[in-house]
């Protein structure tokens, strides 16, 4: 079965100041759509402020696909609060638009013009929409306005202390480093949780797919569009945001400085299939470069090891500087029953859940065992309603009941919950817990499976629409909680007046930079 991590629990519930002061943040991306649910051709609203360098709104691929980042946050609550008032900013200065609240995207088709992100004449900014091209031309347009929700997470420095007997982060970098890789080991092993209670892309609309061939047994609703039955996130599965060719890296999570020289060689690794793309045409540039990795952010991986870079440092260089500083999941699709794609329960849980896979033994993992625990994620973002699934806890060993697994880790769920909630005076955690280890018995309380039912009703693009209407009315004319329109304004202006100083310092040539950020 799953680790028995009870030894860790008891010394947690020994030492619960040992969780006060979790840290989080949340990356949401939603595309702009028109009125009638078209992907918008409009450029980013110069009213949101400038993409490259706003602290709250930016871009992601895409013009039309915006971004929110919130500050780093100890209470959940006040978390969403900021998060909610970024989207009600947005909804009041988008005019006619609105946002899309699901992960797939709808009313697009191949031959549709999607304007690549803009940051700007900088050379920094020119960059980064030379990266997109190069995604573009890697890995296809539709692909990269999938949306998703990234949830950042670390634990309190007291935590590290108490459990590692370090006196700093400075000196325990390593120490700490060594818990978040433990961390991610286990989120390889039994992350599949997450699509499982949150996946809500069992479906697409069929123009999704033309002209990409699939051996997946889809079923065609009356509307049109195409679903899996049992399936919780189609956005996780190859026909999503995934890139096979990287499967072949070999990076591991034992050792920090094996993560890091896995990442760099990757960056410096020619591609025979990037080649025959080719650098340059008719004299635009189609990509940064031609190795497997343009730069580090394209590994896709549904988690990563982070620390906050500092100008012109890559990740790699910041996590040799300073370790492992918190940890990026990015397995959560969007969910279509909030109005800013995440909820409270759901961030109550990765807070559980995330604990756990630090406490929890998790026996270094060589490159063939972290590609084997992607057979498990396969089952369960393709068939993980179905009744009587099996996984396997690790790599060669005997099958499970999926419905099993879970219930036996949110036994130990229950345990972390109670404490978080004695630090708080409240019982949030587990009401987090019992609400959801519901779904193990009952698949149809899963997210997918509500969201296939709506679908079903009245198709991917009317049921998106009308949720999006529905929000884009609740949004504006909610008040602000805790930033008010003032501050957004402030920042704002403040954000174009950063870009054109940014913009004002460059020295080299584009040609120039993009040589010096190749050789480095």
């Amino acid at each position: 079965m799953i680790p028995d991590v009870s030894e860790a629990l008891t010394w947690l519930e020994a030492n619960p100041h040992a969780l006060k002061g979790i840290r989080r943040g949340v990356e949401r991306e939603t595309l702009r759509i028109s009125a009638d649910g078209h992907l918008a051709q409009t450029p980013h609203p110069e009213l949101l402020g400038a993409a490259l360098t706003h602290k709250w709104i930016t871009t992601d691929f895409a013009e039309a696909l915006l971004e929110f980042i919130t500050p780093v946050d100890e209470d959940v609550d006040h978390l969403l609060a900021l998060l909610r008032d970024i989207h009600r900013y947005v909804a009041r200065h988008l005019g006619d638009e609105r946002m899309w609240p699901l992960s797939m995207p709808c009313f697009i088709n191949q031959s549709q013009p999607i304007e690549l992100a803009q940051y700007g004449s900088s050379n920094v900014g020119r960059l980064k929409t030379l990266y997109r091209e190069g995604l573009k031309n890697r890995y296809s347009t539709l692909m990269q306005v999938i949306s998703g929700v990234h949830y950042n997470f670390s634990l309190p420095l007291a935590f590290w202390q108490a459990r590692l007997g370090i006196t700093d982060e400075a000196s325990g970098k390593d120490q700490i480093s060594d818990g978040y890789l433990r961390l991610i080991r286990n989120y390889y092993r039994f992350g599949w949780i997450i699509p499982y209670l949150f996946g809500a892309s069992p479906a697409i609309c069929s123009s999704f797919l033309a002209g990409r061939k699939t051996d997946l047994p889809f079923e065609q609703a009356k509307s049109g569009m195409i679903y899996l039955p049992f399936a919780t996130s189609l956005r996780l599965s190859d026909l999503g945001y995934t890139n096979k060719s990287q499967s072949e890296l070999g990076i591991t999570f034992n050792r920090i400085e094996e993560y890091i020289s896995g990442l760099k060689r990757a960056i410096k690794t020619p591609s025979a299939e990037f080649q025959q793309i080719g650098l340059e045409r008719e004299g635009k540039r189609l990509q940064i470069n031609t190795n497997v990795l343009q730069i580090e952010n394209e590994l896709y991986a549904p988690i990563r090891p982070k620390r906050v870079t500092r100008r012109d440092e890559t990740p790699s260089d910041a996590l040799t500087r300073g370790g492992i500083e918190y940890i990026e999941v990015r397995s959560l699709d969007i969910n279509p029953f909030s109005p800013i794609g995440i909820d409270e329960r759901q961030a109550r849980f990765l807070d559980l859940f995330l604990i756990w896979c630090t406490l929890a033994d998790a026996p270094q993992m060589n490159a063939q065992e972290v590609l084997c625990t992607r057979s498990n994620w396969n089952k369960v973002i393709l068939e993980g309603r179905k009744p009587g699934l099996t996984l396997e806890v690790d790599c060669g060993s005997p099958q499970q009941p999926l419905a099993d697994i879970g219930k036996s880790l949110f036994h130990d769920l229950r345990r972390v919950a109670v404490i978080l909630d004695s630090n708080n005076d409240n019982q949030q955690y587990q009401q987090a817990c019992d609400a959801l280890v519901a779904s193990f018995d009952d698949p149809e309380l899963t997210y997918s499976a509500r969201i296939l039912q709506a679908m079903q009703q009245q198709g991917i693009a009317e049921m998106g629409l009308m949720l999006a209407n529905e929000y884009r009315q609740m949004l504006r004319t909610e008040p602000f909680e805790v930033l008010n329109e003032e501050q957004f304004d402030k920042e704002q202006a403040s954000s174009w007046l950063r870009q054109r100083e940014i913009e004002a310092s460059d020295t080299l040539s584009f040609e120039q930079y993009l040589a010096q950020h190749n050789a480095g």
